[in-house]
């Protein structure tokens, strides 16, 4: 039933879908239930924030502040945080250590994001009745524009699985599709061009496990043995370093020498396309073991 989604979509929207397809009913149970519970969150949010004249004012005032590249990194951290709900959900496992740096949003800030994605979305729906409207009515009207969606999603748990996912799928498309157009202005606030090399996160290197090695092997750095029982660092990919060269290295690039793994880094563009690529290959996997 999700595969009807994939009609015409970008790649983005695709490699989405496909994942979803993949995953067995009680893993996709799970993940819209937690879905659901984030909308819930994002609803009570919103509605606070459209019941609210003064907090916005303050919250509109706050996204005129903010420049395109400052508007666009605020969504890629959003988009970035959805992403890695689906992500972990493939993997059974909790977000990573730069995750929760790049969730960690401020609560104007989040509030600016949802203003802007209702205001987006207004101006898809009614393009000529928000620029009508002079800002200072714009509460209202955006409050009359939400309001039975609000009511209707207050108790999201009656809506089914696929309809969750589906509005999974829109959310997740709309914030890509504005980061996209936002490319051009990538220089800025960490939405870096792929084509640099970028060190990783000082999060993910501080997690890095040290073991102990029970055979001789190569630092393939600085080509010197690594004797049995030395404690070295270990990659998750799982090749082995010394510490002084490994931490020289992450410095530097966030791959590994070896197999050229990435590790998650402070640039919020590089992390979205390189949970993007994660989903890509989960979903081949998943599809090549049907």
């Amino acid at each position: 039933m999700i595969l009807c989604m994939m009609a015409n979509q970008p790649s983005g929207e695709a490699i989405i879908v496909a994942v979803l397809s993949a995953l067995p009913p009680p893993q996709l149970s799970d993940l819209a239930n937690c879905i659901s519970a984030l909308f819930r969150r994002r609803q009570l949010r919103l509605s606070y924030l459209l019941s609210s004249p003064t907090l916005f004012s303050l919250t509109l005032r706050h996204l005129h502040s903010l420049s395109l590249c400052h508007k666009s990194l605020l969504i890629a951290r959003y988009l970035l945080y959805n992403l890695s709900l689906l992500r972990n959900s493939m993997q059974n496992a909790a977000a990573t250590p730069s995750m929760y740096s790049f969730a960690r949003m401020k609560l104007r800030d989040l509030d600016a994001v949802l203003l802007l994605l209702l205001l987006c979305e207004l101006h898809q729906h009614d393009s000529q009745r928000l620029i009508e409207t002079p800002p200072s009515q714009w509460r209202i009207l955006l409050r009359n524009h939400v309001s039975c969606k609000i009511l209707n999603l207050s108790e999201f748990g009656g809506f089914s699985t696929f309809e969750v996912l589906n509005e999974y799928v829109e959310l997740v498309a709309k914030c890509s599709n504005f980061v996209n157009v936002m490319m051009g202005c990538g220089g800025e606030m960490g939405l870096g061009k792929a084509e640099t090399e970028v060190a990783a996160a000082a999060a993910a290197v501080v997690a890095l496990p040290s073991v102990e090695v029970s055979a001789v092997g190569e630092c393939v750095i600085c080509k010197e043995e690594i004797m049995e029982g030395r404690e070295v660092c270990e990659l998750p990919c799982g090749h082995y370093f010394h510490w002084t060269c490994i931490l020289r290295w992450l410095g530097k690039t966030n791959t590994c020498p070896c197999c050229r793994y990435r590790l998650p880094t402070d640039d919020v563009r590089r992390e979205i396309d390189r949970i993007f690529e994660d989903l890509a290959r989960m979903g081949d996997g998943c599809s090549s073991c049907a």
